[in-house]
């Protein structure tokens, strides 16, 4: 962000841009913003609330809004994501990512980079996508991620999604990185693993970035470090 405005009104209301660091959840973003607002304006509450959770292991565009904005919050979750993905073909997880150790392995020597090209383009348009089991989807009153961890196994349903573009950034197996413009509800996750068993090998996340939400871009955004360094700059009303 290259320069924020003299005076903000976060009872008001503010749209706030944040570059989410690696490992931290969107609860702790959102704790870490109210908390600090709190404090220099001399208040006990303030609503904040994000506008779509990032998991600990993605980085990237996070929208916060404050105060009477937090009513904007909805019309923004649902406009169009853009992400970078890195994928490593050859093995699984259980949880599609890096949260997970690895439970397969499979040999990769087939693939190509036009199999590779192929196999991507199979996922451009609206597809039924199954959420992966370690996810915030609810069944029957309880997250998904509940009862993976507590090793129960459930079913969950497909979901229609749009992927309204995709394509590969860069090939050097066994990984490659693409970008992906999407819906509200699309799992990345989800998406490298249906790539993997496209390409008869495995594939599962090994990292995520989320570039855009709707009009707004991540070389917009302000790291939390930033916000806190900079709180002199945010003259309050």
């Amino acid at each position: 962000m290259s320069e924020f405005k003299q005076t903000y009104d976060f009872l008001s209301g503010e749209v706030l841009l944040f570059d989410k660091d690696l490992d931290w959840t969107s609860f702790d973003l959102v704790q870490r913003v109210r908390n600090t607002l709190c404090r220099k304006m001399g208040i006990k509450k303030m609503k904040v609330g994000h506008a779509g959770t990032l998991d600990p292991l993605a980085t990237g565009l996070m929208i916060l809004c404050t105060g009477k904005f937090t009513k904007k919050i909805e019309s923004f979750q649902v406009q169009e994501k853009e992400y970078t993905a890195t994928i490593k073909l050859g093995a699984t997880t259980p949880s599609f990512d890096l949260e997970s150790e690895e439970d397969s392995k499979k040999d990769t020597s087939h693939v190509t980079k036009d199999l590779i090209e192929a196999a991507i383009k199979k996922f451009q348009g609206e597809i039924d996508q199954v959420p992966p089991i370690f996810s915030a989807v609810k069944i029957k009153g309880k997250r998904a991620f509940d009862y993976a961890r507590n090793g129960e196994e459930v079913k969950l349903q497909p979901k229609k999604i749009v992927i309204r573009n995709i394509e590969v950034e860069s090939i050097n197996l066994p990984y490659f990185k693409i970008r992906v413009e999407c819906s509200k509800g699309t799992y990345i996750r989800s998406l490298a693993r249906d790539i993997g068993e496209e390409l008869k090998c495995g594939g599962y996340l090994t990292e995520l970035r989320r570039t855009k939400i709707g009009q707004f871009k991540v070389e917009d955004a302000i790291t939390v470090d930033y916000f806190l360094e900079n709180l002199n700059l945010f003259e309050t009303i």
